[in-house]
């Protein structure tokens, strides 16, 4: 009776830790799958730009509309990892044959306990996958934004940008785009300004500032 017992225990173990890995890996198939209904129902080129990446990205309303002159296509998913990414890399972005590619992950991945290590071995997998099937495309690694939020990972998050940007300047085609500094104040903490209500999120002020940090990247 106590082995059947045990085993039964074991089996449903097994069951739960298969389930959470299940339903990890495909939380997202839902909101990919609508992202590539909208941007076919669109319609789309080859060549164009491709914005993607967690929750900065994908709040970015006013995106094209500070870009008109570039052909933009945001695929950004909130709440989203650098691994989310990686395991939904070609519907967001390989499928579309971008001439540039915006990335932006790692704000979550260190929230949720990543290391710096874990979250570049990752990015540095869809690096490499994008330019293999790309190779005429520049890829452009955004880094994490400080936010009054999450200010007690600052220091994380400065380890995970300084190994960004030594990962750019030793890679062909890999862009750098540093959105840290200037949402500090003269003080050294994020401004309080330029952020929504739960202090996570940016505002029309925030995204104001990335556009006079990104228009050197898409108008070149």
């Amino acid at each position: 009776m106590k082995t059947n017992t045990l085993l039964t225990a074991i089996l449903f173990t097994l069951f739960l830790g298969v389930n959470q890995l299940f339903a990890q890996a495909n939380r997202f198939d839902q909101e990919v799958e609508s992202i590539s209904h909208k941007i076919d129902s669109i319609g789309w080129s080859k060549g164009e730009v491709v914005f993607t990446g967690s929750s900065s990205v994908r709040m970015w309303k006013n995106l094209q509309e500070q870009f008109p002159n570039v052909p933009i296509i945001n695929t950004g998913f909130g709440g989203s990892t650098a691994l989310d990414l990686s395991e939904h890399l070609f519907p967001l972005v390989l499928r579309l044959e971008p001439s540039k590619v915006f990335i932006y992950e790692g704000d979550n991945d260190i929230n949720g306990g990543k290391t710096a290590a874990e979250i570049m071995a990752t990015l540095d997998d869809i690096v490499t996958r994008i330019q293999k099937q790309l190779p005429n495309s520049t890829v452009n690694l955004i880094s994490a934004k400080p936010s009054p939020s999450r200010w007690e990972l600052k220091n994380s998050y400065m380890v995970l940008n300084d190994l960004m940007r030594q990962y750019c300047t030793t890679h062909d085609n890999v862009n750098f785009v540093n959105v840290w500094d200037i949402m500090l104040d003269k003080s050294g903490v994020p401004r309080a300004d330029i952020f929504i209500g739960d202090n996570l999120h940016m505002n029309e002020k925030g995204y104001a500032l990335w556009k006079e940090i990104f228009t050197p990247f898409l108008e070149n």
